[in-house]
């Protein structure tokens, strides 16, 4: 007769439940920390939307002006802190207006122009909210939009 063999496998290693369990809890309770700021972070708000409601709007009528061959412009009513067609958010007010270095800060109405050939007319434009103060300038030459903070 012959002797039977006992193969002895070695254990195989894996993780056990418990441990995968522990591991996504962790995952989702880092995950449920991060979104409120990720949220907070893409959502635009205050200044943030007013600034970009206000660069929309002087993007587009650069484009359409030299799209079109015709002359665009975008109506401020700074009295009533609309730009454009759009009102700026609650707290965002018009601290001052200049164009081609006019004062128009305290009038109904007001017009930048935007030329066929990517000219425009100067504007600083100056935003204030709460302790946010942030500048607006259109370079006449290029008719871009930049943004930057306010010097003192």
């Amino acid at each position: 007769m012959k002797p039977v063999v006992v193969s002895q496998k070695s254990p195989r290693r894996a993780f056990t439940l418990i441990e995968m369990m522990v591991v996504v809890a962790i995952v989702g309770l880092m995950a449920a920390m991060g979104v409120p700021s990720i949220l907070q972070a893409l959502r635009k708000d205050g200044m943030r939307k007013g600034i970009s409601d206000v660069k929309d709007a002087l993007d587009t009528a650069r484009a359409r002006a030299i799209f079109t061959g015709q002359t665009t412009e975008v109506v401020f009513h700074p009295l009533e802190k609309i730009v454009g067609s759009t009102a700026l958010p609650d707290g965002v007010d018009i601290a001052m207006l200049d164009i081609n270095l006019l004062d128009y800060g305290a009038s109904d109405e007001a017009r930048v122009h935007f030329f066929p050939d990517g000219t425009c007319e100067e504007l600083t434009l100056v935003l204030h909210s709460r302790d946010e103060w942030e500048k607006i300038t259109l370079e006449y030459s290029t008719a871009l939009a930049s943004v930057g903070p306010v010097t003192r």
